[in-house]
């Protein structure tokens, strides 16, 4: 076999093994939220959480396949690390918005499809949680309007959840 025809082999066999392993661990955290009732959007957020870190994993295994110089697949990692570093660090609050997100995704009172009134002194709001994102957390109002709510915003009002 030629050198071609192996890494042809090799990326084949790479690809499927990603589908599998990827159906795999679908299968798994959809168990293991049906278990532990986690709401459908959470579990959904997960698997594209866990596909996303795989993929990472795959194209790492891909590129060596290969054969991507390593130096110039450096420059490339190190250039892109200090975009975003410099992108990150020269506006704070993008990271506390995220950080705000994950930690109202994992360990707040409300969660997707809740009812909830934010207090505020000045502008209090009322509606249903659509969406929680890594920086804004969207509210269907009762008029039917979309508001979104910067997640560090969010995370320092008093919050009050309707049980329906």
């Amino acid at each position: 076999m030629t050198p071609l025809e192996i890494r042809i082999i090799e990326t084949l066999v790479v690809i499927v093994l990603y589908f599998v392993i990827g159906a795999i661990l679908k299968n798994s955290v959809e168990k293991v939220g049906v278990r532990f009732k986690y709401h459908k959007p959470r579990i959904k957020i997960l698997n594209k959480i866990i596909n996303l870190i795989l993929f990472i994993l795959f194209a790492g295994l891909l590129i060596s396949i290969w054969g991507v110089e390593q130096s110039k697949l450096i420059f490339v990692v190190t250039s892109l690390l200090t975009v975003l570093g410099i992108a990150f660090f020269a506006k704070w609050s993008i990271i506390s918005n995220i950080t705000s997100a994950i930690i109202i995704y994992f360990n707040h009172i409300a969660n997707i499809g809740d009812h909830i009134e934010v207090i505020d002194k000045d502008f209090s709001i009322k509606g249903k949680i659509s969406d929680i994102g890594m920086f804004f957390i969207v509210l269907k109002s009762e008029e039917g309007e979309k508001v979104s709510i910067p997640s560090n915003v969010f995370m320092q009002k008093m919050i009050k959840r309707f049980d329906h």
